[in-house]
């Protein structure tokens, strides 16, 4: 803000001072910021370059030189180059390579001996040129000599140049390339599946009298206290090989697109169904009464009324159920088979090929459609406009005994879709050898006696999601309020903003490598974290940002900022209004965050299966560990024991937010 005075010279201004409060709080954001940059922003830059890095040897970067066996009369200088063109030792596919590529130098030498008299030298050529002697790096453009015994532990390291060969590498690659269509296939036909239900759910509720509403909102929030690869073991044991209901398929196999469509239906059918509810809530009963005086019908009602006032919700629903599905990893990798997904396919080659340049090509493809659906979905809401006035009526359905019936029976059949999931894996937990021998047992639960991690995977986990709900909660809510309440500095509030939306639109697998290239690597600071229960919680907490963010955002929204002002008036500091004042009123807002960070940080996998250590293995990679070794029934117990802790955890926050409500909430 600037203030022209008079007696001032024309063109100057006067520029007034930010206050101490308002200096603490861009602090604050800035220190929060760069929390934002190094998590986030600072891996996927190191990503995306991996993805453009190739490697190959240059012998022609090296030269050497060999002694007699006096060790004083020394060899011509000789190119790496010209020795293997004399030995043929190494092919040209062995010059092609990874960044973690080596070849030992011994192999140019067809006489070497490592108890031999004779010495070597080495040298390289240009400041590019790399090899190791044990684990010590040299770049050296002189001549370092080594004995027979030290020369044989020397290794050429490959050269690093920029460009798109991985990339035409993978779209040349069929099976590759047909995994972009195959996730893109999958998660269209489930984006359709899901919005439809979830659409004809939502309207059930809101337009019909049908009983057990609330029975059925509960249901049908179950599965996301689940992770992704329970459904797919429930669908195993339901249209398996050795289903109940196998027969169903008329001969089609449940491992592969039927399985991947039917799982992702249940596990993102939640967030639709909530989008699609609070859009179809906000109803003016004066635009039915005008269409019923109109005498207009029901179905045209319903598509000139019902659906222009739902469709961001349901556009926003379509995003969101797109980018799950694409981005899963859980589910495609238990039922998917061999139908190649995205998102395996950045497992496959990280673990499985040890291919981290491929892996970050295959986490920018999978960037690309999980970016674009996001800016699509914040594109149509900012076009969205008011449709709730200040003079609107409330909708409230009247009594239709056919219609009401015709509801709860859809309602019905999709809760016990749900039911059924989970009572197949509550029952594939306790039983013997499934469909052998039907007999109860708690053998299962013995996840010691397997590998998995064990009990201590379990514990690991309630501890990941004590942490991330606690520091989680602080850190985005100080965050939120920061940019919210803060005067002025526009720029730095709007870069902050950017950065909070940022993890929303990259997947947790991709998120995952990112951590890897850039907090594994030795020159990094940070890397002391590594492998430690600290880097989970920072991914966790950087991968779900965004929707507690938003959470934060919209309950200081509701407050007057006529409380700031009021504040400074009486020249109490910003931070007595924000413990006494901002937290208490925002207490159910907090909480909120806290209980959606706990849930996601045991049922998340993508996000953490690339990070986790021997003594830190958690109970949602323990799942897929054990499904990997053939314990799909130990798998389904250890799920469930994820599903219970869910539950738990949220009556315990059901009956704390109730409690601190009471007395901290009385004014509502």
């Amino acid at each position: 803000m600037s203030l022209v005075m008079d007696g001032m010279p024309a063109g100057r201004t006067l520029k007034q001072d930010i206050s101490r409060d308002e200096f603490v709080k861009r602090g604050l954001m800035v220190v929060i910021g760069l929390y934002l940059l190094v998590a986030l922003a600072a891996p996927l830059y190191v990503m995306l370059s991996k993805s453009f890095s190739t490697y190959r040897f240059d012998l022609g970067s090296f030269e050497f030189q060999v002694s007699d066996e006096s060790g004083f009369n020394w060899t011509d200088p000789t190119s790496a180059a010209k020795l293997n063109a004399a030995t043929g030792a190494f092919s040209g596919a062995d010059l092609d390579t990874t960044s973690d590529g080596r070849l030992a130098a011994t192999k140019l030498f067809a006489e070497f001996n490592f108890r031999s008299p004779v010495k070597y030298r080495i040298r390289g050529t240009s400041d590019d040129a790399a090899y190791l002697v044990g684990s010590t790096l040299q770049r050296d453009t002189s001549w370092q000599e080594y004995d027979s015994n030290t020369f044989r532990r020397v290794v050429l390291r490959p050269a690093r140049d920029f460009g798109l060969s991985n990339f035409l590498t993978y779209f040349s690659t069929p099976a590759l390339a047909q995994s972009i269509r195959n996730s893109v296939l999958m998660a269209t036909i489930s984006t359709v599946a899901t919005v439809s239900i979830a659409f004809a759910l939502a309207y059930a509720l809101a337009r019909s009298c049908m009983p057990w509403k609330g029975a059925v909102r509960g249901i049908l929030t179950i599965p996301i206290l689940v992770p992704s690869l329970l459904p797919g073991i429930a669908l195993v044991y339901l249209f398996g090989n050795q289903g109940v209901f196998k027969d169903w398929l008329l001969g089609y196999s449940i491992y592969g697109p039927i399985g991947i469509v039917i799982g992702s239906i249940f596990f993102t059918l939640p967030h639709a169904f909530m989008i699609i509810s609070t859009a179809l809530s906000i109803a003016d009963a004066r635009h039915y009464e005008a269409a019923a005086s109109l005498r207009a019908s029901k179905w045209r009602t319903f598509w000139t009324v019902t659906v222009p006032g739902a469709r961001y919700g349901v556009v926003s629903a379509a995003f969101v159920v797109f980018t799950l599905v694409i981005t899963d990893f859980g589910l495609p990798k238990v039922i998917g088979g061999q139908y190649g997904m995205l998102a395996v396919d950045i497992y496959k080659q990280v673990i499985g090929q040890q291919n981290f340049e491929m892996g970050a090509v295959v986490s920018v493809i999978l960037l690309f459609p999980a970016v674009l659906a996001f800016a699509v979905d914040r594109l149509m809401q900012r076009r969205q406009v008011a449709l709730l006035s200040a003079r609107a009526v409330p909708y409230a359905p009247k009594p239709n005994p056919r219609f009401d019936t015709a509801c709860f029976a859809f309602c019905s059949l999709v809760a016990l879709f749900v039911l059924g999931i989970i009572a197949m894996c509550q029952l594939a937990a306790v039983v013997k050898f499934w469909p052998y021998d039907l007999s109860l047992t708690a053998k299962n639960f013995a996840f010691d006696l397997m590998d998995g991690g064990g009990w201590d995977a379990y514990y690991n986990s309630i501890h990941l999601a004590l942490l991330t709900a606690i520091f989680g909660s602080i850190v985005v809510f100080a965050g939120a309020y920061m940019v919210e309440k803060a005067q002025g500095f526009a720029l730095g509030r709007g870069m902050f903003h950017f950065l909070a939306m940022m993890p929303m639109a990259v997947p947790g697998m991709v998120l995952g490598l990112a951590y890897i290239f850039f907090f594994n690597n030795p020159a990094n600071p940070l890397n002391s974290i590594y492998g430690t229960m600290t880097i989970l919680v920072v991914c966790t907490v950087t991968h779900f940002y965004t929707v507690a963010h938003l959470t934060a955002l919209t309950a200081l929204k509701q407050m007057d900022p006529e409380f700031e002002s009021v504040s400074s008036s009486l020249k109490q500091p910003f931070y007595r209004l924000f413990f006494r004042v901002t937290v208490p009123v925002c207490l159910p807002a907090i909480l909120s965050i806290a209980i959606y960070l706990f849930v996601n940080a045991m049922t998340t996998v993508s996000a953490v299966v690339f990070l986790y250590a021997s003594d830190t293995k958690l109970a949602s990679v323990a799942v897929l560990n054990m499904d990997d070794a053939g314990d799909i029934a130990p798998a389904a117990a250890m799920g469930m024991m994820i599903f219970y802790t869910n539950v738990i955890a949220k009556l315990i926050h059901a009956g704390v937010a109730r409690g601190i409500l009471i007395r901290t909430q009385a004014w509502r």
